[in-house]
This record gives structure tokens, C-alpha cells and sequence, in this order.
């Protein structure tokens, strides 16, 4: 059975409730600290090159941005339309202190009211233990009940060894023996079919 994405299309950014889009679908979000390959992966599941705007600088993610797209489950032909929502990241960003107070407010009561969330995909970089910012985020999702992910980015720059090590201290480090972990690359697509088969099931 082959599941992907056939159709990917921008559809709005938002900072309040008023503004999510006003066709209901199922909801996959993505949240990480600034610059951990959020747009990247986006766009590397969607086999679309500038769906997301990629940037070297972190924040550049500053509103809810919805992208609605269509999942093609062969065996047999099945459609599911649903939105990929890219959240601003969180911790260092070059901007102020009141800018990361706003956008923790609108990430806030985005994950707290949406009622189409299906799962969260919190990313972190594979290269380092989480930071207490992810611990917070973490805490923060669990304690409104929704199931989450947590996706290990950025895996190509690490050899298998650094990989297993580094990966025990990620799961270490959030307290849950049986946390699954979903190592992933944008760059060579490791991680790419999992994280549809995930979707899939979800949807």
C-alpha cells in the first residue's frame, strides 16, 4: 500500500481563532523550537519545495499557517483531505520579548480550542538533548489531552552510533520509557513514509 501527499496548497496564516480557516478538516500540527526544521519537513512531506517558507533565521514563523492538503491511499483508491498546521516556533527567536509573549498566547489558545486536532508532531533536533522549552511544550500538550509525536529532525547529520545514543537521551530526558521517537531527514526523506502511515492512521 503507498500513501502520499498528491496536493498541497497554502490556505491561510492566523494569530486569533476569527482567522482559522472556515472549511473544517482534520487537523496535523507541527510545533518545535525556532529553526528545528519545521518548514523543511513540511515541505519534504509534501514533495514540495517552497510550500513553507524556509529561512536561516529563527522565528521566521510568526502566525498559524494552514496548508490544506490531500492524502492518496492506494489499495484501495482512497482521498482525505486535511489541513498541515505550522505553528511559530518556540524559545530563541530574534525578536522581542513582548513578540514571543503574543505569539505564546495565539499557540496557546490555538492548541486549547481547535476541536480538528488529530495529533501534534513536536519536533526536536536529534543533534541535542531537549531544552527546557521542549519539556515545557511537552508538559504543555499533554495536559490538554492531545496526542503527540515526537519527531527527531536533522538524522542525516548524525552516524548510527550518535543516533542511538542520542536518541536514549531524548527519551530520557521526557520521562516516558515508551515514548515513540520518529527519526527523520528532510534532506535524504528517512522518516518520510513513517510519518504518512501516522497521518494516514489518524485521519
Amino acid at each position: 500500500m503507498e500513501i502520499k501527499i498528491i496536493k498541497s496548497d497554502y490556505v491561510t496564516s492566523a494569530v486569533r481563532s476569527s482567522q482559522y480557516p472556515e472549511e473544517i478538516l482534520p487537523e496535523i500540527v507541527f510545533i518545535g523550537r525556532s529553526n528545528v526544521g519545521k518548514s523543511s519537513l513540511i515541505n519534504s512531506l509534501t514533495n514540495r519545495k517552497n510550500l513553507a517558507r524556509t529561512s536561516q533565521t529563527p522565528g521566521k514563523t510568526q502566525t498559524i499557517n494552514f496548508y490544506k492538503a490531500t492524502l492518496k491511499i492506494t489499495e484501495p483508491p482512497e482521498f482525505k483531505n486535511f489541513y498541515l498546521v505550522d505553528l511559530p516556533g518556540y524559545g530563541y527567536a530574534k525578536t522581542s520579548k513582548t513578540n514571543r509573549g503574543i505569539w505564546a498566547k495565539f499557540i496557546d489558545e490555538y492548541l486549547s480550542k481547535s476541536l480538528q486536532i488529530k495529533f501534534v508532531c513536536q519536533l526536536v533536533d536529534i543533534r541535542h538533548p531537549p531544552q527546557d522549552s521542549d519539556l515545557q511544550m511537552f508538559k504543555n500538550i499533554l495536559e490538554k489531552n492531545l496526542p503527540v509525536l515526537i519527531i527527531a529532525t536533522k538524522s542525516d547529520k548524525l552516524s548510527k552510533n550518535e543516533r542511538a545514543k542520542n536518541l536514549a537521551v531524548i527519551k530520557k530526558s521526557f520521562g516516558i520509557d515508551e515514548l515513540p521517537i520518529l527519526p527523520y531527514s528532510s534532506k535524504n526523506g528517512e522518516g518520510n513514509s513513517d510519518l504518512l502511515d501516522v497521518i494516514a492512521d489518524s485521519l
